[in-house]
């Protein structure tokens, strides 16, 4: 089993990135908030979980190691592949999954592309007892910037992901705007990606 990769970042896109380990191009499926802590020529460093079927290995990485437990718990529930389980992760960190599963919280699931009301149910029933209760250990949050300067970080990350500096900024400032309140980057990252819609780069 592949359980990690570290060495230097080949490429980075919208879903995935390469890391180069003893010469070999090692290329994996990630969140946006995971993909956005890597940098092109810099060294980087993720957890990784290798999904084997029958006609393809596909490597999936995570910033930290609780990411890829709660991965591994949720391909467990019914109807729940790597993609959807990605996808859920994605939209929430682990311990903000914790607490909705904990809550019963259909409706902060639901907000995940691709899962409906009974999947979201089916989901709640099946990882309940194997999550874990929330930790509570929420992100510390960033500093803050100038006023009327969009955070510099997340700005940076979305052009590294694909779109133009102009939209970036466009995008992060409004989310800035509604939520008048400082968030750590990677929450404000994922608020900036729900608000650009995954919708063309550029």
């Amino acid at each position: 089993m592949i359980a990690s990769l570290r060495g230097t970042v080949l490429d980075v896109s919208l879903a995935a990135a390469t890391i180069e380990v003893g010469g070999v191009g090692m290329s994996f499926q990630a969140t946006p908030a995971t993909l956005a802590g890597l940098r092109i020529g810099e060294e980087g460093f993720v957890h990784t979980e290798l999904i084997v079927r029958e006609d393809s290995l596909t490597l999936y990485g995570f910033a930290d190691a609780d990411e890829r437990r709660c991965f591994q718990v949720l391909l467990g529930a019914k109807g729940v592949g790597a993609k959807l389980a990605l996808a859920i992760l994605a939209v929430h960190t682990p311990d903000a999954l914790r607490t909705a599963v904990s809550g019963n919280d259909v409706a902060a699931l639901k907000r995940v592309p691709g899962l409906g009301p009974k999947g979201a149910q089916r989901v709640i029933i099946d990882v309940a007892d194997k999550l874990g209760p929330p930790t509570g250990s929420a992100p510390v949050p960033e500093p803050s910037t100038p006023e009327g300067e969009p955070n510099p970080d997340v700005v940076a990350a979305l052009v590294q992901l694909g779109w133009n500096e102009a939209t970036a900024t466009r995008a992060v400032a409004a989310v800035e705007a509604e939520l008048r309140a400082p968030l750590p980057v990677p929450e404000l990252l994922r608020a900036a990606l729900r608000q650009l819609g995954g919708g063309v780069r550029g």
